[in-house]
């Protein structure tokens, strides 16, 4: 099923680039993060030196690759950019780090998927700017050593508990990103609202606000698609009617849930009786990825109090039974 709320990078967020700001003064949200980094990209100006490697962790969706372009954009830097699941082998790595120029700023996306044999080969690139790999097969191998120039490491992840310690602590600066309040979001609404130039009223965006999971790239991609209802069935403006009734046939409710959220409760409360109930009993029951519900659909019932996860597995609270109708052990 195709989630308008997903917080997974679509095609769509990778084309418009035009929404996302370019220095740390249009960065809305995460304050304490933004000034630390403020004051650390400072100083390394003012020393010459390239800023230390830069680990960002927290759910999607939150901005991390946002501030990935704007830490490269405030150094004066070029951005070059990999994942963790594309660098394979230890040439896919040597082919990214050999093309850096001094002070570049290399973004690794899903840092926390690269093999355990890739991250030793990051290791002293990291720390001395040296690249030693060994090429040939064996018998006739050999090791290479090759200098780097000066870079900044900005990796990115979700899973910060899978990042090995050796990794992790290689790092300089390390930073948590969290979920955005209603009202950063209706600024980052409202900001969107005039690079797109489709007006939106104060109310409006609220109600955007709230129904966006506490996170930015779901609040720009619900305004996309209720711009498109104000253009089509609405009169160009965005004001609180066409935003409810757009939401309402997207199927996003009050709580910013969707179906698969609202299949997951009614399967936890339905199916078992309101839990406990380990997470792949709940994926094959609804027919989903335990990563996905892991990743996407979980953290956020978490952070609203919709399910609590215990040792025995996930159990379904009181909200979770007023919000779909029904009083407390009581199925539909």
């Amino acid at each position: 099923m195709d989630r308008i709320i997903t917080n997974e990078i679509k095609d769509e967020d990778i084309v418009d680039e035009s929404i996302r700001p370019q220095s740390l003064n249009e960065y809305v949200g995460q304050n304490e993060v933004k000034e630390n980094i403020r004051v650390f990209i400072e100083a390394a100006k003012m020393r010459n030196e390239p800023l230390d490697h830069v680990l960002l962790y927290g759910p999607p969706g939150l901005g991390k690759t946002t501030l990935a372009h704007i830490i490269a954009n405030e150094l004066g830097t070029n951005l070059r950019t990999s994942s963790g699941p594309a660098i394979e082998k230890s040439g896919d790595l040597a082919a990214v780090l050999s093309n850096l120029e001094p002070g570049d700023v290399l973004f690794i996306d899903e840092i926390h998927r690269m093999p355990k044999f890739i991250e030793e080969i990051l290791y002293p690139a990291m720390e001395d700017f040296e690249l030693d790999i060994v090429v040939g097969s064996e018998g006739s191998s050999r090791s290479i050593k090759i200098d780097l120039p000066p870079f900044t490491l900005v990796g990115a992840t979700t899973r910060a508990g899978d990042i090995s310690s050796p990794l992790r602590d290689r790092f300089g600066i390390v930073s948590k990103l969290n979920y955005y309040s209603e009202e950063e979001l209706m600024g980052i609404i409202k900001r969107t609202s005039k690079v797109l130039d489709m007006e939106i009223t104060d109310d409006a965006a609220l109600e955007l606000a709230k129904r966006s999971r506490k996170t930015p790239r779901i609040a720009n991609r619900l305004f996309k698609r209720v711009r498109d209802f104000a253009a089509v069935i609405g009169d160009g403006i965005i004001d609180i009617d066409i935003t409810n009734e757009a939401l309402t046939r997207l199927k996003v409710d009050k709580y910013g849930l969707d179906q698969i959220d609202i299949e997951y409760l009614t399967t936890l409360i339905n199916k078992f009786n309101g839990g406990p109930v380990g997470v792949e009993t709940i994926a094959s029951a609804i027919g989903e990825e335990v990563s996905t519900l892991e990743d996407v659909v979980e953290p956020y019932l978490m952070q609203e109090g919709f399910i609590k996860r215990t040792q025995r597995g996930r159990v379904a609270t009181d909200k979770a039974y007023e919000h779909l109708g029904c009083g407390e052990n009581q199925l539909f």
